[in-house]
């Protein structure tokens, strides 16, 4: 067994017994932002470190699923798992549909077009009625989970956002240690190497784009049913920023980065939410020291850090 792994199921082991006992030790409501913001810059990560595709666009996803799962419980009155589902499956479609529109560009101009249509998001939920316009969609009913457990109790409605969210981390990591990962990695490192073997690599790159969209729309689904509430902030193109914030400050192509950048913005923006204006400086100052000190991202600095000490210690050994 290799040295690396009685530490990460340590490490796991840990952060599982954390993740179980946090409620009782913090406010459930907070813990719940945090880990849907969690989700939502990991579902990000997954295209930025493991494609190589870097989308200005995810908050249509998270948005469009926020609504479309608010108003599936509110006004049809669905269970809640279908009314998640749902969410998941708009954001899927509206991924299958914009994907095969930005896909065929790389760099800037597939950023772009992320960006144009998660704007064209943004404009159908200001002016569609089943929105709410400016004022979205409130007092949304938590309901009854499979019509038998009751999710007006923070602390029951954490643990089944814990479930989701850790199925959605598993689903990440089953994805990127596949073979189909690998192929992603390849046309990520060299697209042109990986259309010389035979890989059909726009194929490869919708996939990923659609599974991203659906873990953004969980994310955003399972936000609905906690804050009850579905607002224009969910589709804004803020909300993409602040998923992409979160990613550089953990590390790019982690699995553990995008939870820690995902802590460090929302317990700014929790801590200090009666001072607006100190927020946005605070996230900018954290941006800048990243990128200038902790280039890999807090998480990826950590294991380049470890990289060397093991290396050190064989050569030490030798």
């Amino acid at each position: 067994m290799p040295a690396t792994r009685p530490l990460a199921i340590g490490l796991l082991l840990v952060a599982v017994l954390a993740l179980v006992a946090a409620p009782f030790l913090a406010y459930p409501v907070f813990l719940m932002k945090l880990l849907c913001w969690a989700l939502l810059a990991a579902s990000l990560n997954l295209l930025v470190g493991h494609v190589g595709l870097l989308s200005f666009g995810h908050a249509m996803f998270f948005g469009s699923a926020a609504y479309v799962t608010a108003h599936a419980v509110k006004v049809w009155s669905l269970d809640p798992v279908l009314a998640v589902m749902a969410g998941s499956a708009s954001a899927a479609f509206i991924g299958l549909v914009g994907g095969l529109l930005a896909i065929r560009r790389m760099g800037t101009a597939f950023s772009m077009i992320t960006l144009a249509i998660a704007q064209l998001v943004y404009f159908i939920a200001l002016r569609s009625p089943f929105t709410g316009g400016e004022d979205g969609i409130q007092d949304v009913p938590r309901g009854r989970l499979l019509g038998l457990l009751p999710l007006d109790s923070d602390l029951t409605m954490y643990y089944v956002v814990l479930v989701a969210v850790c199925f959605g981390f598993w689903l990440i990591y089953r994805t990127v240690h596949s073979p189909f990962g690998h192929v992603l990695a390849a046309i990520r490192d060299s697209e042109p190497r990986a259309i010389s073997l035979g890989y059909r690599v726009n194929q490869y790159k919708l996939t990923a784009y659609v599974l991203s969209a659906s873990l953004a729309g969980l994310a955003g689904a399972l936000k609905a049913l906690v804050f009850q509430i579905a607002t224009l902030t969910d589709v804004s193109w803020t909300t993409s920023g602040e998923a992409l914030l979160m990613v550089i400050v953990g590390g790019v192509n982690t699995l553990a980065g995008p939870l820690v950048g995902a802590i460090v913005v929302v317990a700014m923006q929790n801590y200090f939410a009666s001072f607006a204006e100190v927020v946005l400086m605070l996230q900018g100052l954290v941006f800048i020291v990243v990128v200038l000190v902790f280039r890999r991202g807090v998480v990826g600095e950590w294991k380049a850090w470890r990289q060397r000490r093991q290396a050190q210690a064989s050569g030490a050994a030798t």
